[in-house]
């Protein structure tokens, strides 16, 4: 378990699938997740398993647990974890809208980043932001995330196209 001030993040028990099913079939976080489909309860059993070995799915989630009502705000992601190279994607979801402001993402990505440095001995952590999420981005530069690149029009959403900004951390300088 990784300890934050507002939160602490615990691997992914089954027991979550039925929260973590709720959150990923919800229409107003398919933007940010990419999903175009919903997911049925088969499938996010099948994640959670495949989740529980790091070096052989590449992936790993975070349920966020706020600590003073012990209740599911979120998960946090590393996926695209490599090893060999020493680096991995982060994705952040703070599920509901009246959890979101409340220190709880910046909070769980710096015991990710002390986890990922420190743990997993990774050098650098990247993530891809719609250009769109001004909030998102504003975390990730408070967190010394670096911009490394803007994709124009990479990503489409009810007719619209939505530039993709990319951010790097590299963790041996943090």
């Amino acid at each position: 378990m990784l300890v934050g001030e507002k939160v602490y993040l615990r691997a992914v028990e089954k027991s979550d699938a039925t929260t973590i099913y709720m959150w990923e079939n919800n229409p107003e976080n398919w933007k940010v997740s990419n999903t175009e489909v919903p997911f049925s309860m088969f499938d996010i059993m099948a994640l959670i398993e495949h989740q529980a070995d790091l070096r052989k799915s590449g992936q790993l989630r975070f349920v966020i647990i706020e600590k003073e009502t012990e209740r599911a705000v979120g998960v946090i992601d590393l996926y695209e974890v490599n090893f060999k190279h020493g680096y991995a994607s982060v994705g952040i979801l703070i599920a509901m809208d009246a959890d979101r402001g409340k220190g709880y993402a910046m909070d769980a990505l710096q015991e990710l980043i002390k986890y990922t440095r420190d743990y997993l001995e990774l050098r650098n952590l990247q993530c891809s932001i719609h250009g769109d999420n001004p909030a998102s981005i504003a975390l990730f530069e408070r967190m010394n995330f670096r911009k490394v690149g803007v994709r124009k029009g990479w990503l489409r959403y009810k007719g619209s196209e939505i530039d993709e900004i990319s951010y790097q951390l590299c963790l041996k300088e943090n």
